[in-house]
């Protein structure tokens, strides 16, 4: 091997070796596009400010209690009403209310389901799914979502900047859970603001985040998704003094 080519090679490992330290960092994470929730606090705690595209993420209901799984997907809708191309949702129940996410601001028309007859299919037509890249994003109800298979969603993603979704509508998750996911969420249904009449005021959710690469767990109180698919702060902590929400601590409600 003649200097020139020994020098070439040794200068694509060099190059090689930047790659990896760039992703090991965060920076990769940092200049990924991103979808941001459109509020500062939420968008100022992610990395990037907000929520990464071509990644794969974890949602699901606080305690796997039924309304607050249904508060998770509702969340899943509102973020893929701010996309524009299709979407795919692998279900393993028939019992998902399409007019439910359309109040969310997510259309029928976009969203294509596909029904597993497994937890290992579901896992696959996911994958696939990803491998896409016309579509906005790739949702898939899980029950367990091991290591291995979180992996390979999440390199999928990455290949073709397609947003995954991990959903669990039915059952929360184990806090020593581990998987490749890059941020993991945890909704909970919240007392809404009282009115001044009689009536039904704007759905609030509890936002956690569970777990998320280069930045610290964290806590909200939002307004539901509306129609556009749009969160909200509430009005009392929209208007409180930013020294005021810092004494809080870390809820940012």
């Amino acid at each position: 091997m003649s200097p020139l080519q020994t020098f070439a090679q040794g200068h694509g490992l060099i190059d090689d070796l930047r790659r990896r330290i760039h992703a090991i960092d965060g920076s990769a994470l940092r200049e990924r596009a991103v979808l941001p929730f459109g509020l500062a606090p939420i968008d100022g705690h992610l990395p990037g400010g907000g929520l990464a595209l071509g990644a794969l993420h974890e949602v699901a209901g606080r305690r796997g209690d039924a309304s607050h799984g249904a508060a998770a997907t509702l969340f899943v809708a509102g973020l893929l009403a701010r996309l524009e191309a299709p979407v795919l949702w692998v279900i393993r129940r028939r019992d998902l209310f399409a007019p439910g996410l359309a109040q969310a601001g997510l259309h029928p028309d976009r969203v294509v389901y596909a029904e597993a007859v497994s937890a290992a299919s579901l896992l696959l037509v996911m994958e696939e799914g990803l491998k896409h890249a016309g579509l906005a994003a790739v949702v898939g109800e899980i029950d367990r979502l091991p290591l291995a298979a979180s992996r390979r969603l999440q390199l999928a993603a990455e290949k073709t900047g397609v947003l995954a979704l991990a959903l669990r509508r039915w059952r929360a998750v184990e806090a020593d859970e581990n998987t490749a996911a890059v941020t993991r969420w945890e909704v909970g249904a919240a007392p809404s603001a009282p009115l001044a009449t009689p009536g039904l005021g704007r759905a609030r959710w509890a936002l956690d985040l569970v777990r998320c690469r280069n930045a610290d767990k964290a806590s909200w109180i939002v307004e539901a998704a509306d129609a556009q698919g749009h969160l909200a702060l509430p009005a009392e902590a929209a208007d409180r003094p930013v020294a005021a929400r810092r004494g809080r601590g870390r809820r940012a409600a």
